[in-house]
């Protein structure tokens, strides 16, 4: 019976420590501050991440080294009776997805990259479902499709405590965030999939918490509906650097949702983090393997 190994990368928030628990790689993710490359929790760890970020440095992402990722991939494969489910951040997000697409041309099909348009905690919940289905016997190939299948049966909205860094990236104007700041908006974002984009405008984190659930609530009364009489929905709730909120709200999940998983409280990845800055509130909603 032929081994299927899981690969991701750091952009799914599972640290090296886990991934070594769980017996799956990581890749980690580069990121460029002030001229000099670091690995995120290889020498980057969250706390330096947000003193970079709070001390204004100039910080981009990057994609994985191509040598690192086949350098991982064969190591894998040495046995010759192995293939890898390779798990990559969103297309839409970055072109690491389609770089490591490429790359797995060279594999005869051993290599299975799923472009499952994912990220973050969505993301890691895309890797344990493919842990899981892995254990019940399931070729890589059978775990890809599932994951395309059902790739974007999934909602993320992150209420944000600033607009300097969407500012700062360029995902905002400077005026735009000038006149946000002067009336104290707080925004809420989503990701469904391809990017991140504006949702709701608010002023409170309150109100913010409000539209959060409202939304959550929406998606299981309609595109998740099916799914959540099934009992095949979870909730996560994540945040930057903020979790005394996220304890809070992880609490009031739990008594607007019974019944339903609640998964506390990670930190949203870095990746996402250099775009919203901390402060920020997250929720989501995937669907699970049972």
């Amino acid at each position: 019976m032929t081994n299927v190994r899981i690969v991701t990368d750091s952009n799914s928030g599972i640290t090296q420590a886990e991934a070594e628990k769980l017996g799956i790689s990581v890749i980690p993710m580069p990121f460029l501050i002030n001229g000099e490359e670091y690995y995120e929790d290889i020498n980057l760890t969250q706390p330096e991440f947000y003193e970079f970020l709070k001390g204004d440095a100039s910080v981009s992402t990057s994609q994985p080294n191509t040598v690192a990722v086949t350098e991982l991939w064969e190591s894998l494969l040495k046995d010759g009776n192995t293939e890898i489910v390779h798990i990559p951040m969103s297309s839409g997000l970055s072109e690491s997805c389609h770089t490591a697409e490429n790359l797995a041309k060279a594999y005869d099909g051993k290599v299975h990259v799923v472009d499952n348009q994912r990220i973050s905690i969505t993301q890691k919940q895309s890797v344990f479902d493919a842990m899981l289905l892995a254990e019940r016997g399931y070729s890589a190939e059978e775990i890809k499709r599932y994951l395309l299948e059902t790739k974007f049966d999934s909602s993320i909205y992150i209420s944000l405590d600033t607009l300097k860094y969407l500012k700062k990236g360029g995902r905002l104007t400077p005026a735009a965030a000038l006149i946000g700041t002067i009336l104290k908006i707080k925004p809420v974002l989503q990701i469904q999939g391809e990017k991140l984009d504006a949702f709701q405008k608010v002023h409170t984190l309150n109100k913010a918490k409000e539209v959060m659930i409202a939304a959550i609530k929406r998606d299981f009364e309609t595109r998740f509906a099916a799914y959540v009489e099934a009992g095949e929905m979870n909730i996560m709730i994540a945040h930057t650097q903020n979790y005394e909120e996220a304890e809070i709200f992880r609490k009031e999940i739990e008594e607007t949702f019974p019944g339903i998983p609640v998964t506390f409280a990670d930190p949203l990845s870095l990746s996402v983090s250099c775009h919203i800055g901390p402060g920020a509130l997250a929720i989501a909603c995937a669907r699970i393997v049972k």
